[in-house]
């Protein structure tokens, strides 16, 4: 049995920075409201007449991760793309990006798991490496929200939260079976999969606005619902549990993580579990003050910030948890 580490990491956001005070010109809301709800200043959005797409970034931060594996991608030998915000209703970007990377005929899988999508795709290529049937496998999480958001006031609960971006990791064999991927744990619960959903069917890369404008402007079924004090609920239990399944799983202690990777959902949810825990700030690292919620992109983007400001050292234990749509959580205890 081999063990899976990450060899690279990289990440992309879009150029566009769109500030609290930018949303307050299109609908009803302001900095401080915004801030003390979510602790979110800014998020990056594509911009109408650019190149950027779920699958370009997600290219783009491939490209990134690749480098500093330092392998050629003629080395990989799979592809798992975790996104909410396919370019295509089908196929999926694993496929595209195969094609935009240049990459061999190797497999490529779409994961659809939401905010929870990253660490699931990691979950599955570290099983296809564990087992010895690949050796490098390229994990990417991406998102372009801002093409499907309701940039009005009645749409402010849900909009103000979400940005766009794609991070990504390249996870190799290992017969170090100290270091790597020490486990990983996956749930679910469907019974409540329309209290943070999109109902409607896929769109393709039109922009909902358009969409709407051409069609009743008063069907809200095009954006996301979100029942978001029962999303909150559920996120700190849920994050609370896999985080101690983890690391009971490998006999260790809060005390032993060295950095806690939460999905920016919400910065009072990654508080709260903060607290609980009783963790320092430089046990944990939040990003979502910039970036907003890119759903399936938002753990490689804080990972990799996190390793690229030196807050992960070799022989670091890093836990990274999810929780999202679905309902979905999940977490991967990491020894660096």
């Amino acid at each position: 049995m081999y063990t899976s580490k990450i060899s690279g990491l990289g990440y992309y956001v879009p150029e566009n920075v769109v500030t609290n005070d930018d949303l307050a010109k299109v609908m009803d809301t302001n900095d401080e409201w915004i801030q003390e709800r979510t602790g979110i200043k800014e998020r990056r959005h594509v911009l109408k007449d650019g190149e950027d797409n779920t699958t370009i970034m997600g290219c783009k931060a491939a490209k990134i991760a690749i480098e500093r594996a330092g392998i050629s991608k003629e080395e990989i030998d799979f592809v798992v793309f975790a996104t909410l915000s396919p370019d295509y209703y089908f196929p999926g970007p694993g496929v595209l990006v195969q094609k935009e990377l240049g990459l061999r005929t190797v497999g490529a899988l779409d994961v659809r798991n939401q905010c929870s999508g990253f660490v699931y795709a990691l979950s599955v290529a570290d099983q296809f490496i564990k087992t010895g049937m690949y050796k490098n496998v390229l994990v990417i999480g991406s998102e372009v929200h801002s093409k499907g958001l309701d940039m009005t006031t009645r749409g402010r609960g849900v909009s103000v939260i979400f940005g766009d971006g794609a991070g990504a990791a390249v996870l190799s064999r290992s017969e170090d079976t100290s270091k790597g991927i020490l486990s990983t744990h996956l749930h679910a619960e469907g019974q409540h999969a329309e209290e943070l959903a999109l109902i409607a069917p896929g769109m393709g890369e039109r922009w909902v606005s358009d969409i709407v404008k051409d069609n009743d402007p008063e069907d809200t079924s095009y954006f996301p619902h979100m029942n978001g004090q029962f999303v909150f609920k559920n996120a700190v239990v849920r994050f609370s549990e896999v985080i101690m399944e983890g690391l009971q799983a490998n006999d260790l202690q809060v005390s032993d993580i060295d950095m806690l990777i939460p999905h920016q959902a919400n910065l009072r949810i990654s508080q709260f579990i903060q607290h609980k825990f009783k963790l320092t700030d430089d046990q944990v690292f939040n990003n979502i003050q910039k970036y907003g919620n890119t759903t399936a992109a938002s753990v490689p983007i804080a990972l990799t910030e996190a390793w690229e400001q030196g807050k992960i050292k070799e022989g670091d234990t890093v836990v990274l948890a999810a929780f999202g749509s679905g309902f979905t959580w999940a977490s991967a205890i990491i020894k660096w």
